[in-house]
């Protein structure tokens, strides 16, 4: 028995290997490349075809913000890593990314938050780790990630409070929705 939208899956893998084909192009070997490494370390997926259904599909989305394929890949892979670990979905967690820094990886606020999710800097110290960085994709999204399930938790599951809360405007609904309409418009799964 074949799992659930495996014909999406061979349909996104023929059109990424045909469409460059059919245009006299061979695909791209980078592009190749960093999806076949992705896809081996995907601890976070339940399995291999999971891990290519999604990155596939999320690579494609994320394309105009983040050109180069590998520095993509490896970056969904973080991201589904990270998401997971802190039992969030990882669409969710791209939505906030857009909203936060828009894919900008040494973006810095107004208020000193720093990095793809925009996480505050005296977390370092709080934490008396003063030498982490949080212009590394890894510390980023494990701050962030962690920050937004604790607030999930606080608010008992209620992912606009915990939006607004992550955001510092409690109480308010601007900033939930507009990570909501990133993900209806870009993020949810089709």
């Amino acid at each position: 028995m074949r799992p659930p939208g495996w014909w999406l899956a061979m349909l996104l893998l023929t059109v990424a290997a045909v469409a460059p084909a059919s245009q006299g192009q061979r695909p791209d070997p980078a592009l190749r490349d960093a999806l076949e490494r992705a896809l081996s370390a995907s601890d976070s997926f339940e399995n291999r075809f999971d891990a290519e259904v999604w990155l596939m599909d999320m690579a494609t989305r994320l394309r105009e913000r983040m050109p180069d394929p590998q520095r993509r890949m490896e970056f969904l892979r973080l991201v589904h890593y990270e998401a997971r670990r802190a039992d969030l979905e990882p669409e969710w967690v791209l939505a906030l990314i857009q909203v936060e820094s828009n894919f900008q990886r040494f973006a810095i606020s107004s208020a000193g938050a720093r990095g793809y999710m925009q996480v505050m800097p005296f977390w370092l110290e709080e934490l008396e780790r003063p030498n982490d960085n949080l212009f590394r994709p890894e510390t980023n999204l494990r701050m962030g990630c962690t920050i937004l399930r604790h607030y999930l938790d606080i608010e008992d599951g209620n992912l606009t409070r915990a939006l607004a809360r992550y955001n510092g405007s409690l109480g308010e609904t601007w900033y939930p929705n507009r990570v909501f309409n990133a993900l209806r418009a870009r993020w949810h799964p089709q």
